[in-house]
C-alpha cells in the first residue's frame, strides 16, 4: 500500500486516514470512482455545450421594450413569466393566421 519511500504513520488514526487517501488515489488514476483529467485534456476540450445537449429547436435571445407598468405586471405573474410571455405570443400568432 505505502511507496517504499514512505514510512507508515506511527498514529493508529492517521495511518488509516493515509491508507484510505493512498486507495482512493489508486482508484482514481485507475478510473474505478472518478475520471482524472490532465491538464492537456483540460486544454484540448471544446468549449460549449456537449454534443447533443442542445436542442435543434432552441429559442433566440432578443431585446424587446415594454412599458415601465407591462414589464411589472408580467413580473409580478411569478416564476417563468417569460415562457408565459412566449405562449402567449405562439397564441396570437396562431390566431392571426386562422384568418
Amino acid at each position: 500500500m505505502y511507496d517504499d519511500k514512505l514510512k507508515p504513520h506511527t498514529d493508529p488514526e492517521m495511518r488509516k486516514f493515509e491508507e484510505a487517501l493512498m486507495r482512493s488515489v489508486t482508484q482514481a488514476m485507475s478510473g474505478e470512482h472518478a475520471r482524472v483529467t490532465t491538464p492537456e485534456q483540460i486544454v484540448a476540450r471544446r468549449k460549449g455545450r456537449p454534443v447533443g445537449t442542445v436542442k435543434a429547436d432552441s429559442k433566440v435571445q432578443t431585446a424587446i421594450r415594454f412599458d415601465q407598468d407591462v414589464l411589472a405586471a408580467l413580473k409580478a405573474t411569478g416564476a417563468g413569466w417569460q415562457t408565459r410571455v412566449n405562449d402567449t405570443m405562439r397564441d396570437w400568432l396562431r390566431s392571426r393566421s386562422a384568418v
